[in-house]
């Protein structure tokens, strides 16, 4: 069984494949305080809970991280727990089949490397990637599989949160869809605003980035738009341009990461 463990900014999502199959996932709180031991306890906890045909056995782990101290926890716990484990840990050097064509390609968050190699592997390119984290991020993919650059908005929650914390008299509300765009009360103006803002949002930028991905040639709506990411089911109605979800793109990728740095 290979063990992949997506750390984001707000979740950390864990997923447990047999080949090609992921047999099971979790999502917890990504806890930057967090030690290796207490990690290795939630990880064990959660290994338990599966029922396959080879327990909680693994085989094999692939990690990536957008929060460096959580990082650091996890190199040790894979270091102390999992030491006789092959391990593959996304970051420069590691090799992913996606050509980085950015000023810095050091500075690309290594979950957006991932989400690009595994949208090419299942839908081929050119396309684009919308991921709906803690940041809304969208990549720009070529017919070649290269990650030419994207784009980086608040995320929904955090959009959220800030409106509540600076608006006097608003508050936090469900993330739900409201009767109709025109709120006939505060809640429904603010889920109105959010889930339509947001649509638009993505509709908007992703427009944009399939006319510049083809503007030596080609038709932008040949270009396939993936949407991943914990709060994606919440725009993926209201949004135009969304042509797959798939929830456990990041999952997918650390697999074929793996795959390509242990054959």
């Amino acid at each position: 069984m290979l063990l992949a463990i997506d750390v984001g900014n707000t979740h950390t999502v864990l997923g447990l494949f047999d080949g090609s199959d992921l047999v099971e996932h979790w999502r917890i709180s990504t806890e930057a305080s967090r030690t290796a031991d207490e990690i290795v306890v939630v990880l064990r906890g959660l290994l338990g809970q599966h029922a396959g045909p080879t327990g909680d056995r693994v085989d094999g782990i692939a990690l990536c991280s957008t929060v460096p101290s959580v990082l650091h926890e996890m190199r040790d716990m894979c270091r102390r727990y999992y030491g006789d484990v092959p391990s593959v840990v996304v970051e420069p050097g590691v090799r992913t089949g996606v050509p980085v064509l950015t000023d810095n390609p050091k500075e690309v968050g290594t979950d957006r490397v991932v989400n690009a190699l595994a949208a090419v592997e299942l839908y081929g390119g050119p396309c684009i990637v919308v991921d709906f984290g803690t940041a809304t991020t969208f990549d720009a993919v070529s017919a070649n599989g290269e990650y030419l650059g994207g784009a980086i908005a608040p995320g929904i929650e955090v959009s959220v949160e800030a409106l509540g914390a600076r608006g006097a008299q608003l508050r936090r509300v469900e993330l739900a869809r409201p009767r109709s765009v025109i709120g006939r009360n505060t809640v429904e103006a603010l889920q109105a605003g959010i889930l339509f803002g947001f649509a638009g949002q993505v509709d908007g930028v992703v427009t944009r980035m399939a006319a510049e991905i083809c503007a030596g040639g080609g038709n932008p709506q040949d270009v396939t738009v993936i949407a991943t990411g914990g709060l994606a089911t919440m725009v993926l109605d209201e949004s135009g341009v969304i042509d797959v979800h798939e929830p456990w793109l990041t999952l997918i990728g650390l697999r074929l990461v793996y795959e390509r740095n242990h054959p």
